[in-house]
């Protein structure tokens, strides 16, 4: 929590200089977004194109987002928060910069588990953070479960992005809530115990390092893996979904989102909302997880053929909205392993 706080004071001090003024018209919609520009303009063309209804947007990292939403309250001309991962949607509902929607398309299109419980937002697509491992080191019988990664066999053997980024966060507290404190932290601190290096500023060069032999397992995005052979396809790196012995009662590959919610002072919530409602049917669902290598959240809606050809598997089902619950343990619990 020291380290949020410290990271989101300066952005809360100088959001009020960096702000863009916007000026909105009765027909346009204004989205806040986290993910970048091209992965999102084809979508809001696409909306505009179909309804009429013209789309502004603002791009930035999800921590200057809501401070600037927190700092406009209800001067803000955003309609929609958009940004990646259940932790930071969590973290905007906890500072009271959403409203809940209700719709029954929405709750067909979005499974329980990829929303928030009180309909403050709605998952849009699925990223799973897997196993990507060094294909000439490495047998996939060799593999089995994230908690496995802590047991002496892979000393030396592992690497793992930095504990600052989200997404790592997010991992631990699903497993906090899978097994209790107690025991994660002893699975984070056998992870620490196998490092082959120090962690690692991003997915990306966590693939590149199993790839290069620094190491031989790690875990990461999918998304990222289908980028990285997007562009080196003959590189010695696969994938392996871990937790999936039904036997076991293992609960399944972590989840996480991308997603969206209406502000709390949105000047056209309804028009927010017919948005999301679009975004989250199978019209707009291939649009929106092709372009980034994800896995549609609607259930009716099949992964593009290069995301398909990773295989199928189960994942873990707890609500997704865990991750923030839990992110403050979590972050507390790999300082105290020393996970950096």
């Amino acid at each position: 929590m020291k380290r949020f706080l410290k990271a989101i004071l300066p952005i809360v001090l100088s959001v009020s200089a960096s702000s863009v003024a916007i000026t909105v018209h009765a027909d346009e919609i204004v989205v806040y977004s986290a993910r970048n520009e091209q992965l999102i303009k084809p979508l809001f063309d696409a909306y505009t194109a179909e309804t009429g209804v013209k789309i502004q947007f603002i791009t930035d990292k999800e921590g200057p987002l809501m401070a600037r939403l927190k700092a406009e309250g209800k001067n803000t001309p955003a309609d929609i928060l958009l940004t990646v991962d259940a932790g930071n949607l969590w973290q905007a509902v906890n500072e009271k910069l959403l409203q809940p929607i209700r719709s029954p398309s929405l709750s067909e299109n979005v499974p329980e588990n990829l929303r928030d419980p009180d309909y403050n937002w709605y998952g849009l697509s699925v990223r799973a953070r897997t196993m990507v491992y060094n294909t000439a080191k490495v047998k996939p019988s060799d593999l089995s479960s994230y908690e496995a990664l802590a047991e002496p066999q892979w000393k030396n053997r592992l690497c793992l992005r930095t504990s600052k980024k989200v997404y790592n966060q997010s991992l631990v507290a699903m497993m906090i809530a899978e097994h209790g404190e107690a025991k994660t932290e002893k699975i984070v601190k056998g992870w620490v115990a196998n490092l082959a290096t120090d962690p690692l500023a991003d997915d990306t060069k966590a693939i590149e390092a199993v790839a290069n032999g620094i190491c031989d397992v790690t875990i990461v995005n999918t998304y990222y893996f289908g980028r990285v052979m997007k562009k080196d396809p003959q590189l010695p790196v696969a994938i392996f979904w871990p937790n999936q012995n039904i036997a076991n009662q293992e609960a399944g590959v972590h989840v996480n989102v991308s997603g969206a919610g209406v502000t709390r002072y949105a000047k056209n919530p309804e028009a927010a909302k017919k948005f999301i409602i679009w975004l989250s049917s199978e019209k707009a669902q291939n649009l929106y997880a092709d372009e980034n290598m994800e896995f549609p959240v609607n259930p009716k809606v099949k992964p593009v053929a290069a995301v398909a050809a990773w295989g199928s598997f189960k994942p873990n089902l707890i609500n997704v909205a865990t991750a923030g619950e839990l992110q403050a343990k979590a972050v507390m619990l790999m300082d105290r392993v020393g996970y950096k």
